[in-house]
């Protein structure tokens, strides 16, 4: 047996036991693939990551759910590089560079008052593909109804790294009533059968937020409902920018909150700039320290 120590922190919030949680190994150089996914499954969380040596990067970051590796994983990120910051592992960087399954992307620190440190990552170009699937069967799933979709806004597969599909809800009440299916996910998301499902809307409990989420797994993943989502925040921006505010200039700053459905609420900030032709999309936030523990793995 390999006793593998693993670094528990939470992701877009300072408060320990809210936000996301992520596990970070940080001897990922000493796993075999096939280790990282059985820490990955027995750890449980809805990623584990883990830093590698990268020859094109500062460093390589790898993400694995409890079923499968993932291209990009925000929350993830997050939290892999406060405990490379916290542990004296990047020494005095403020700017680096992670390679990742779905490209190089730039991360830069910033600490405030307080001695907060913010975490500001570059998400891939954003990308959009339609649904083409049934509204009524795809509602069924989140134990909806079709009265509960926003009556304007369109449901699109969205990606800055990551596939996930975006739904527009009308009233913030329904989320309170979701029950997912996840099982249900692949038969109905034909295009994309391994998506997950990202329902959002634009009444917030939070005043200074502009957009309530939650997002729930694909049952591939091993997982249920991801607390606070990094990627999902950065693509549902480009969304905002493209079809609720597309007469922004400059830059759109949005504040998107989620995880207050399960006791999780944290915020992620996202950044949009560039043209509709060429958006720019960037995602900050804060990470915090919970636990170390250790898995034994065969």
């Amino acid at each position: 047996m390999k006793k593998v120590k693993v670094y528990h922190y939470d992701a877009f919030s300072n408060q320990p036991e809210k936000g996301n949680p992520a596990g970070v190994v940080l001897d990922g150089d000493n796993l075999t693939e096939d280790e990282m996914q059985e820490v990955a499954f027995k750890v449980g969380f809805n990623e584990t990551a883990f830093p590698l040596k990268s020859d094109v990067a500062d460093i390589r970051l790898r993400f694995f759910t409890p079923g499968h590796e993932m291209d990009l994983c925000g929350h993830a990120t997050m939290a892999t590089v406060f405990a490379l910051k916290s542990e004296g592992m990047l020494g005095d960087k403020t700017e680096l560079t992670i390679e990742t399954n779905a490209g190089i992307l730039p991360i830069r620190m910033n600490t405030y008052e307080k001695n907060e440190t913010f975490i500001t990552m570059k998400q891939s170009s954003p990308q959009f593909k339609e649904f083409a699937g049934s509204r009524e069967d795809l509602v069924g799933s989140l134990g909806l109804k079709t009265t509960d979709l926003h009556p304007e806004l369109p449901i699109l597969y969205g990606s800055t790294g990551t596939w996930t599909l975006l739904i527009p809800i009308k009233d913030l009440s329904a989320f309170q009533n979701m029950k997912p299916d996840n099982k249900r996910f692949p038969g109905v998301l034909k295009e994309m059968p391994k998506s997950s499902v990202h329902p959002f809307c634009l009444e917030t409990n939070n005043v200074d937020a502009d957009m309530h989420a939650r997002h729930f797994s694909s049952p591939f993943s091993g997982t249920v409902e991801d607390a606070v989502t990094g990627t999902a925040s950065g693509v549902m921006g480009a969304y905002y920018a493209t079809y609720v505010n597309s007469d922004y200039t400059d830059t759109l700053d949005l504040t998107i909150e989620q995880g207050h459905e399960i006791d999780k609420d944290g915020q992620v900030f996202v950044e949009v700039t560039g043209t509709h032709e060429s958006l720019n999309v960037e995602i900050t936030g804060k990470a915090v320290y919970v636990k170390e523990f250790h898995i034994k793995i065969k």
